[in-house]
């Protein structure tokens, strides 16, 4: 029996000043049913950080985990790009 695969988004960090958490902003873009226009969308995870390695900016890759805490359902998988 095979684990199905894990969701993944990549974002930028909004937030780094908790321990072991992160706040990561993930922006995609959907057609608008009526208008026919593409529209922004953001969204919000907090997420966990184990080593406390990402800093405010970074776009970072994030991956579906168990709940770790009440609002904590994401995990950081790894650093795509450091923030200059």
């Amino acid at each position: 029996m095979e684990r199905t695969r894990r969701k993944e988004r990549i974002g930028v960090v909004v937030s780094d000043g908790r321990d072991k958490t992160i706040t990561v902003e993930v922006t995609d873009s959907k057609r608008h049913q009526r208008y026919d226009k593409t529209m922004p969308r953001h969204k919000k995870f907090h997420v966990h950080d184990e080593a406390n390695d990402a800093r405010q900016g970074d776009t970072v890759k994030i991956v579906e985990t168990r709940p770790l805490s009440k609002t904590k359902r994401w995990r950081l998988e790894e650093i795509v790009e450091r923030a200059r």
